[in-house]
């Protein structure tokens, strides 16, 4: 999800067609039946201009499964011994997500974590930050980066911790290889300083340096799960453009889970479209889309 756990943020996906033109059997109660099962597994409020795309999105399931109807699949799904609940969640996220982007999160974030750090009494723990929708890892990397240029080393004093429903990118971020492409738009320093380029068989890719990717962890992590096994006292959380896809009740409830787990002075970084104000005895703004808890757990 950076974004987490998102879907396609545009809506538009290419169109399936008619019914008459469509391989498998698709109609509106199929529909209704996969937005409330997303729904309820993952917190996506699917609309019904993303009906095509759920098709699309869905038809490789069915045709894996080797049935001719939509409805056959969800039977399956639903009386299966859930194994297929995680294929049919990471079909139906996109992870739409570069390095350093909404750049003015970084240049805050750098800030913070060294008055965080120097705020300290006791400076031999890290600083802990988590990053709720990892996604493919560009913006766990980014975070990673920041703090390398904020404390001016490659070992700063901070570990990340990146989470995401789907297990799909859950894997790429772990292995930190991306094509070279994906890191164009980053400056000389930046690609030479934190970044290995392929040569040979791997030419036109990049890995990550092995320095940044110790700082980071990760972890599938669902955020509509009632407990999220973690221990709190976080300096920073990154928990950017997921909401737009959940309702007020589900962001509610989130939120909810969130701000506890923010340490004192801690802040949390939500995407440019996002606001919470019908959350405001949870969280309170404290700058441009950057909140704060209510109140903060007590954990350090």
């Amino acid at each position: 999800m950076a974004d987490a756990l998102v879907v396609d943020e545009a809506g538009s996906e290419a169109h399936s067609g008619d019914a008459r033109t469509r391989e498998f059997e698709f109609n509106d109660r199929d529909f209704r039946r996969i937005a409330a099962l997303i729904h309820a597994r993952a917190g996506i409020n699917l609309s019904p201009h993303k009906r095509d795309m759920v098709y699309s999105r869905l038809a490789r399931r069915v045709r894996a499964f080797g049935l001719h109807r939509f409805s056959d699949y969800l039977d399956a799904l639903e009386s299966g011994d859930g194994e297929e609940w995680q294929d049919f969640t990471n079909a139906l996220t996109t992870n739409l997500t570069s390095f350093f982007r909404e750049a003015h999160h970084f240049d805050a974030l750098a800030e913070h974590l060294v008055a965080a750090y120097e705020g300290r009494a006791d400076r031999r723990a890290p600083l802990k930050i988590w990053c709720c929708a990892a996604s493919t890892g560009e913006e766990p990397y980014s975070i990673a980066i920041t703090a390398c240029e904020a404390f001016g080393t490659l070992t700063p004093p901070v570990r990340i911790l990146g989470t995401d429903i789907d297990t799909q990118v859950l894997e790429t971020a772990a292995r930190g290889v991306y094509a070279v492409e994906r890191i164009e738009d980053l400056s000389a320093t930046r690609r030479q300083t934190y970044f290995q380029r392929g040569s040979g068989p791997n030419a036109g890719m990049c890995r990550v340096r092995k320095e940044l990717q110790s700082l980071l962890a990760f972890r599938q992590l669902n955020l509509l799960d009632d407990d999220y096994r973690l221990q709190g006292g976080f300096t920073a959380v990154f928990c950017r453009n997921v909401m737009i896809y959940f309702d007020k009740p589900t962001q509610y409830r989130v939120l909810s889970r969130i701000a506890p787990l923010l340490g004192p002075g801690g802040v949390m970084y939500a995407g440019h479209s996002e606001s919470f104000t019908h959350a405001q005895d949870v969280v309170v703004s404290c700058g441009r889309t950057t909140y704060r808890a209510c109140t903060p757990g007590a954990s350090a």
